[in-house]
């Protein structure tokens, strides 16, 4: 039903003076509903879309995404922006360190999937995955474990890196108490077991299910996504910014790729979150990219 509405919308006014449909879409998702901003453009409609992928704990309508889908379209680019659940229903705007976690890093890896079908059957057949930060891992291991032949290439801003010893001086850095005694008293509860008072990700003193602590902090080289990368066959766009601080060692990492199906641009001056300008930098980038394929 909706695909017809756009349709007809796209024939009778098309769409405004700016050639651009917006809407929210909701998608029913087991026993939740999922939410994603959807950009429509008068020139490519459901087709040369993005699929985008926001970071860790946080939605569709910070400043990076809305930015990027608002530039895209000006240049004529469809996209579709989602909000991952994180386990809650209807979710929008950032995780609130209060509620207590039971999403786990993989399951967005099947949202993005229902995503996909969801835009197919509109007709879609030229999707370009796109995510950042964490979401860039997601989106990489999604497109790591599944073929499909409307998947054309994915465009990942700063995506996470990852090496078990990063993690653990990272989070004892942050909690001050070590990573080990916490994933190790996790292992040993049943998967749906609570953890109170637990620091877990950006949340201090939070409640989190046993199952997503292992799920978040057990060691998994997929976590790293230069490794995902280094044997892919999807054509690969990756953004780093010279002065991320939060991302560690990625172009380092990239360029050490030995994969011609993957590109490696460095934006100079951009932190993590790509802001102003340099989002401008990407988007031309990100054309040039999406005509080669």
């Amino acid at each position: 039903m909706l695909r017809i509405i756009i349709a007809l919308f796209l024939a009778s006014s098309l769409l405004n003076s700016s050639n651009l449909y917006a809407e929210e879409i909701t998608l029913k998702y087991k026993h939740l509903d999922l939410n994603a901003n959807l950009y429509l453009t008068e020139e490519n409609g459901f087709n040369n879309i993005l699929l985008i992928t926001h970071g860790t704990l946080a939605h569709n309508g910070m400043e990076i995404i809305a930015t990027w889908q608002e530039l895209l379209a000006d240049e004529g680019m469809s996209s579709l922006a989602i909000n991952l659940s994180l386990g809650l229903d209807n979710r929008h705007g950032m995780y609130d360190c209060k509620t207590p976690h039971t999403h786990k890093h993989t399951d967005a890896i099947h949202e993005i999937a229902a995503w996909v079908d969801w835009l197919k059957a509109q007709g879609s057949q030229a999707i370009i995955l796109a995510a950042h930060s964490r979401g860039g891992n997601q989106t990489a291991w999604y497109a790591d474990t599944h073929s499909d032949p409307a998947i054309k290439g994915q465009i990942l801003i700063a995506p996470q890196t990852w090496s078990e010893q990063d993690e653990t001086a990272s989070y004892t850095k942050r909690y001050q108490h070590p990573l080990q005694a916490q994933l190790e008293k996790a292992m040993q509860l049943t998967p749906n077991d609570m953890l109170i008072h637990t620091d877990f990700i950006y949340c201090e003193d939070t409640q989190v299910a046993a199952a997503s602590f292992v799920n978040y902090y057990q060691a998994n080289p997929r976590f790293d996504t230069p490794a995902l990368l280094s044997k892919t066959t999807l054509p690969t766009l990756v953004f780093s910014g010279s002065e991320d601080t939060i991302v560690n060692g990625l172009f380092e990492k990239m360029e050490a790729l030995n994969n011609d199906v993957v590109q490696n641009v460095q934006i100079e001056g951009a932190d993590h979150f790509f802001r102003d300008l340099y989002m401008d930098e990407v988007t031309e980038h990100s054309l040039e990219f999406i005509e080669q394929l």
